[in-house]
């Protein structure tokens, strides 16, 4: 039995990759582009039990070659377009919908014909909307506002990954996730906007000093490992009460607090105040409140493993052993 996940080479696909693989599954990576070297030595370890396939989901004889002949029987949908930055979303909108919503609907029609013990679709926390209060809790079951492609078109989604399993009868799920960071996180052809925490971490590894402007600002930050764990979970989990969990630390992370805890973690790094300093993710009319992780908790125990301190030092001694400086 093998475990197909999309998007296999990306930041959050690679790490949920790994996490599949150290857990014992058989992995088949299918993405755009073939492993770089840097993913290569990412999976290095458990490299006998990942299967890199290159394809694009829009082609179903590329989907239908990945399955073929390899007992498929989970699907974990991670590619997407990550289009989020305006001028991106304007210029390639209709890149957005085709890759974020046609490609899922393919991915689905695949299921369809395989005998698929799960389905999960990972969508994002960006489906609740902008402008929310950060004092509000994000339930799963709360009234959403998406407005951007991006969003709307990972809400699209779920909606199509619970119907065609209503249909077709395979067992589906989704997944939002809240803002990870840490290994992998890297500039791609469908992801162009990186976190604060990737770009500061960048500072320390290259002895740059690190310019922080709103120190009040923040996100449900987590650590990758954690998202990917989470991930895993809900996948293999025996049974699920619901269609979608959120996956976060749970923990609401500002920009300050990232700040202190870089500097615990190496006292060497030289801050500065930087009023103009703005991240686009973090604009003040795209706030939003904590993912609510009460349903993942209390129904299937997953609880994260990585407090912001830990998170940072490991991402820190990733990008020095990896020299993954940029």
């Amino acid at each position: 039995m093998a475990t197909l996940v999309t998007g296999g080479t990306g930041f959050v696909g690679s790490n949920i990759v790994k996490t599949l693989a150290q857990r014992g599954h058989e992995v088949v990576c299918f993405d755009l582009r073939p492993p770089d070297a840097l993913v290569q030595r990412y999976f290095e370890t458990y490299a006998d039990r990942v299967t890199p396939v290159q394809g694009n989901i829009l082609n179903m004889a590329d989907l239908e070659q990945a399955v073929s002949n390899r007992n498929v029987t989970k699907i974990v949908h991670a590619a997407v377009f990550t289009g989020i930055r305006p001028d991106i979303e304007t210029e390639q909108s209709r890149s957005i919908v085709d890759i974020n919503v046609t490609g899922t609907a393919n991915l689905l029609d695949l299921a369809r014909g395989l005998p698929i013990e799960r389905f999960l679709y990972v969508s994002s926390g960006s489906v609740y909307g902008e402008g929310r209060s950060i004092n509000e809790a994000l339930h799963e079951d709360i009234i959403l506002y998406p407005r951007s492609l991006y969003a709307s078109t990972k809400y699209a989604s779920e909606l199509l990954t619970r119907r065609y399993g209503e249909l077709h009868n395979f067992p589906t799920v989704s997944v939002r996730l809240s803002s990870p960071y840490g290994p992998m996180e890297r500039v791609t052809g469908h992801r162009a906007i990186m976190s604060a925490l990737y770009e500061w971490t960048g500072n320390a590894v290259r002895g740059e000093q690190v310019r922080v402007g709103d120190r009040t600002l923040g996100r449900d930050y987590t650590y990758v490992a954690d998202t990917a764990a989470g991930i895993c979970t809900v996948l293999d989990a025996g049974s699920l009460s619901h269609d979608v969990y959120n996956i976060s630390a749970g923990q609401w992370i500002k920009l300050g607090d990232v700040i202190d805890a870089l500097q615990e973690v190496r006292p060497s790094v030289q801050v500065i105040d930087d009023p103009a300093k703005e991240f686009e993710i973090l604009r003040p009319n795209s706030a939003r409140g904590l993912l609510d992780v009460t349903r993942v908790r209390e129904e299937l125990g997953f609880t994260h493993n990585f407090d912001l301190a830990d998170g940072i030092r490991e991402y820190l001694e990733w990008r020095e052993a990896f020299s993954f400086k940029d």
